[in-house]
């Protein structure tokens, strides 16, 4: 039943994306399957081996340790709020963490170890999938880095690149999260989910950019590199990623506010004129696609309201009611909602991305808004395919 499924699932995200495609003559039925077949062998060992499901657990346990640690500069600034219960202190306990992480990330890139990591990993996947040297670059690093910050690393290139290659790099850092905000989602995801979101996310997101948006990769581009030389003080360096990491713990909750605080209004405005809460309503509308996702049938309507309240609002508000109505659900809707949930794929997000576009370059953010309609529902079909696959495996 569970191939079933992921056939049904796959259809969908085909049939969808295919509808959508840009030149349907061109799909890259070879790269789709190169890059699907990665899929199914890091989810089967990351969910279905001794040794994989170990790894995973240790990750886990490991990003759970950094949050501990992080506990006590947040415990230093804010007293005793952090010791008491409930949603009041989530912006302590789940975003504050970020400060820290945020720091940890700046370490690393000054040192050279992620920009190490970035650049090799992203020739392997180039040689592998053969997506081109700047798309395997940047779908690597967007996953490490996050965006808006990731754009930055190319800025010189994005004025020279055509509407379909800035296409495949917009859907990648949608589709993917950032490391600093890894910790905070496993406060409220279990890791193990988290962590296999963040591989299949990369590859699902060139998936689709090979159905909706396919072209012929430039290979003899020279590999973009994250610039080696810093010459600032690595005190002046650590202070301006701390202070990044506060800025975003701030942004993302004043969004959550804003956001969970217009769900409310709505679910209230709904119960009285219609006797049913706008998110059940949603949830209506987005549960044939929890179906063919392979949800089982008790969990879909559940399932489909946290999947519209996420592309409405954000990630943060659909992980949030999800950590509450955890126990309800079954062990396969938790996985494969929780997988769909590990991206930046919302309405907010496209502005972010636009906005950061434009101001590298006024033309290509241009582009950006021209085709950002497409870039939300294909970033939206890979965080689809991800959680389709993981469904195999419950």
């Amino acid at each position: 039943m569970n191939v079933i499924f992921l056939l049904t699932g796959l259809a969908f995200v085909f049939a969808v994306g295919w509808f959508m495609s840009s030149d349907r003559k061109k799909i890259r039925f070879k790269n789709i399957g190169i890059l699907f077949s990665l899929q199914i062998l890091i989810s089967f060992l990351c969910l279905n081996t001794s040794g994989g499901i170990y790894a995973l657990t240790e990750i886990s346990n490991f990003f759970s340790w950094l949050m501990a640690q992080a506990s006590g500069g947040v415990d230093f600034v804010f007293g005793g709020f952090v010791l008491k219960e409930g949603a009041a202190v989530f912006f302590f306990i789940v975003l504050m963490p970020i400060v820290f992480v945020s720091a940890l990330v700046g370490i690393l890139n000054y040192t050279k170890i992620l920009p190490f990591i970035i650049q090799w990993t992203g020739w392997a996947l180039n040689k592998v999938a053969r997506m081109g040297e700047l798309e395997s670059y940047f779908a690597i690093s967007t996953a490490i880095l996050g965006q808006p910050e990731v754009f930055l690393t190319v800025k010189e290139q994005i004025p020279k690149l055509t509407e379909q290659r800035l296409y495949t790099i917009c859907a990648s850092a949608m589709s993917a999260v950032s490391a600093a905000m890894l910790a905070s989602y496993m406060k409220m995801v279990p890791g193990q989910y988290v962590v296999v979101a963040v591989f299949l996310n990369i590859l699902s997101a060139l998936i689709i950019s090979c159905i909706v948006n396919p072209y012929e990769p430039e290979m003899d581009d020279e590999l973009v590199k994250i610039p080696k030389g810093n010459k600032d003080p690595f005190f002046q360096v650590l202070g301006t990623y701390i202070l990044d990491g506060f800025k975003l713990a701030v942004t993302v909750g004043a969004m959550l506010i804003g956001f969970v605080s217009l769900v409310t209004f709505l679910n209230s405005s709904f119960d009285v004129f219609f006797g049913m809460t706008f998110t059940t309503l949603i949830g209506y509308v987005f549960a044939p696609i929890a179906f063919v996702m392979g949800v089982p049938g008790q969990d879909i309507v559940q399932v489909g309201s946290l999947m519209a309240t996420k592309l409405i609002t954000n990630e943060f508000v659909a992980m949030g009611t999800l950590h509450e109505l955890a126990s309800n659900l079954t062990l396969k809707a938790n996985a494969i909602i929780s997988v769909y949930l590990v991206s930046f794929a919302n309405f907010g997000t496209v502005g972010i991305i636009t906005g950061s576009i434009k101001a590298i370059n006024e033309k290509s953010g241009f582009h950006v808004a021209k085709f950002s309609m497409k870039l939300l529902t294909g970033a939206t079909l890979a965080s689809i395919l991800s959680g389709t696959i993981v469904g195999l495996y419950f």
